[in-house]
């Protein structure tokens, strides 16, 4: 029975109020008061019953919370025979409670919409040779899948086979076509606009960057920021609170009637519900928008930030550098730069890419007894002969003779804003290559927004030599730039500024830069949807969109700004209608209830506000 009242509550509220809307017209009709209250005892009784459920369910777990305040009032109600009161006040909690959860289910609209756009099938290759059907939890990791025009890609994946176009505004939030050829990563729940292609999974499932998105966003919505554990501590303490306030004051004044409406008015209703409804609109808002918040916490911390720490490489700028310039010395240049195209094929820096890309096809050696110098470089030996690659430092250390005309072309590098490439043969200096990174399209832009947004200091750390550093500082109005920074130099950065009272933000790839994204107040990672920077950071920015950046910042204000609203609109109002009930006439439980869930209404729709906000360039 229990769960039958509690499952058909919207309909109770709807029976009650037809009923009462019908002792009203029974009683300016034809006036027989005896059905007039007869209907209004049917709509009470009717009403309270879910409430009453709901009320006996939290003092099992030992809360007192509104429902018990209003099932206390009702039943006052009864008490001094004022059914039309009991009725109207059920009628109202009940309809305030469905307003409620409508307008609560439209908040986690972002959520659902994620949701459904979760691939539910898959064509796999069958040992048949033939791509049949399948459900998507049936794949695994390995299996090839077709995905046709217009279909959705079912599983993280690389294509194999064909080309074509695909739209990851699910993933990134970025709607412009993204185009794919063998050897591309595609994601799950990304849509092929044109084209036909065979992918191999990588992931699937949950493990997918689409399920990760889901679970991160859903978890985020859950979790509960400071403000709303305070708001759970205040309504605590608050809801007994007001039940003494009204026993004492129907002690002292005889008045039962006053004593249950201060019941009624009190009840912390729009307190309780304003924040999380803040929270889970913004959350939605960011994953629509491509950008995740790891929870509620960050979103204070980040609102409130006034310093911003940056990575360079990959974050201000494009990440994918060139060389631009290079100086050769002595003979043999063929020979030695098939030692550099060796070694820099045994590394991953983004240096090293651009240097084999210059270089081209080349005859190559097996390397051996290779050694990573941390911040500045390798040393290897490539055919009896030993190599050291890397940055000024690197050479010094290895005793490497820089001659005049050397260090003059070294300086001149530097101040074109290169980060070097030194390449030594058996302790001589025999290829100096200059290699530059192209700053982000629009970082200036937004970077001013974030200015505008109250960030007082932008800050840059970069590995990169001190010339090369500044340009770019130059060039993009930074407050402070740094180079020959190593990533424990950048933690030891962030903490010494943390430590000077500052709240700060650290930008950056996820993976180099994690010391300094756990350290900084909010890590904020520039990553595709990776793993390391979902794991390691606080906000994502997906598809590495420096642009989405100044939409989470002013996001997270927005946040923090309704919330105050919020709870200002939650505790005004309370107070209006105690203040209003103690001292004036005109107060009584029916208007007091209908303000009530007025303001429950009122810091929903303020909070659904969120869903539609975009920062104002």
């Amino acid at each position: 029975m229990q769960r039958f009242l509690l499952k058909h509550k919207n309909k109770i509220a709807l029976i009650g109020g037809v009923l009462i809307a019908l002792s009203f017209l029974v009683r300016w009709t034809i006036g027989n008061m005896f059905l007039f209250e007869i209907l209004m005892i049917a709509a009470s009784v009717l009403g309270a019953a879910p409430i009453a459920i709901m009320a006996f369910q939290s003092l099992r777990i030992k809360v007192v919370s509104i429902d018990v305040l209003v099932t206390i009032a009702v039943t006052g109600a009864f008490v001094i025979k004022n059914y039309e009161e009991a009725a109207i006040v059920t009628f109202l909690f009940l309809f305030g409670a469905y307003l409620e959860q409508r307008t609560l289910n439209k908040t986690r609209s972002a959520i659902k919409e994620l949701a459904e756009m979760a691939p539910e099938s898959a064509l796999k290759l069958m040992e048949n040779g033939e791509f049949e059907e399948v459900d998507v939890d049936e794949v695994d990791i390995g299996d090839v899948l077709l995905v046709k025009t217009g279909a959705k890609v079912p599983v993280d994946g690389t294509v194999v086979l064909g080309e074509g176009s695909v739209n990851e505004a699910s993933i990134t939030g970025e709607s412009l076509p993204v185009a794919k050829e063998k050897g591309s990563k595609v994601f799950a729940g990304t849509i092929l606009d044109n084209g036909t292609i065979q992918i191999v999974a990588d992931r699937v499932g949950e493990d997918t960057t689409f399920g990760r998105i889901i679970e991160l966003v859903e978890e985020a919505q859950d979790s509960k920021s400071q403000a709303e554990r305070f708001i759970d501590r205040f309504s605590k303490y608050y809801t007994p609170f007001v039940l003494v306030l009204a026993f004492v004051v129907g002690l002292v004044t005889r008045n039962v009637e006053l004593a249950i409406t201060i019941l009624v008015l009190g009840c912390p209703g729009a307190l309780v519900i304003g924040v999380p409804v803040s929270n889970v609109a913004g959350i939605g808002n960011g994953a629509r928008h491509g950008v995740l918040f790891k929870g509620s916490e960050v979103i204070s911390d980040f609102s409130r930030l006034d310093t911003m720490v940056f990575d360079k490489t990959g974050t201000l700028t494009v990440g994918n550098p060139s060389v631009m310039e290079k100086e050769y010395y002595g003979e043999n240049v063929e020979e030695v730069l098939s030692y550099l195209a060796s070694v820099e094929k045994e590394s991953d820096h983004p240096l090293a890419k651009a240097v084999l890309e210059h270089i081209g096809e080349v005859e190559t050696f097996s390397v051996e007894n290779t050694g990573v110098v941390k911040g500045e470089g390798i040393i290897a030996t490539v055919n009896g002969r030993r190599i050291a690659v890397g940055n000024v430092a690197l050479m010094e250390r290895e005793k490497v003779h820089l001659d005049d005309r050397m260090r003059a072309d070294i300086d001149r590098f530097e101040k074109n804003g290169n980060s070097l490439v030194l390449t030594a043969v058996d302790e001589e200096l025999k290829v100096l290559m200059g290699v530059r990174d192209k700053i982000r399209p629009d970082v200036k832009k937004d970077l001013d927004s974030l200015k505008r947004l109250k960030v007082k200091n932008l800050v840059m750390l970069s590995g990169d030599n001190q010339g090369t550093v500044d340009l770019v500082a130059k060039e993009l109005r930074l407050t402070e730039a740094r180079g020959n920074m190593l990533p424990e130099d950048k933690s030891e950065y962030v903490k010494d500024i943390i430590d000077k009272g500052q709240i700060v933000a650290f930008v950056g790839d996820g993976v180099n830069d994690s010391p300094s994204l756990a350290l900084a107040h909010v890590g904020i990672a520039m990553g595709s949807g990776t793993d390391v920077a979902i794991e390691t950071s606080d906000v994502v920015l997906m598809n590495s969109d420096f642009g989405r950046l100044p939409h989470a910042l002013g996001l997270s204000k927005a946040i923090t700004r309704n919330m105050r609203q919020n709870i200002f609109i939650a505790i005004g109002v309370v107070i209006v209608l105690l203040v209003s009930v103690l001292f004036s006439d005109w107060m009584n439980m029916s208007i007091g209830m209908f303000v009530h869930e007025a303001s429950i209404l009122a810091v929903i729709l303020n909070g659904m506000r969120l869903l539609r906000y975009r920062l104002r360039r």
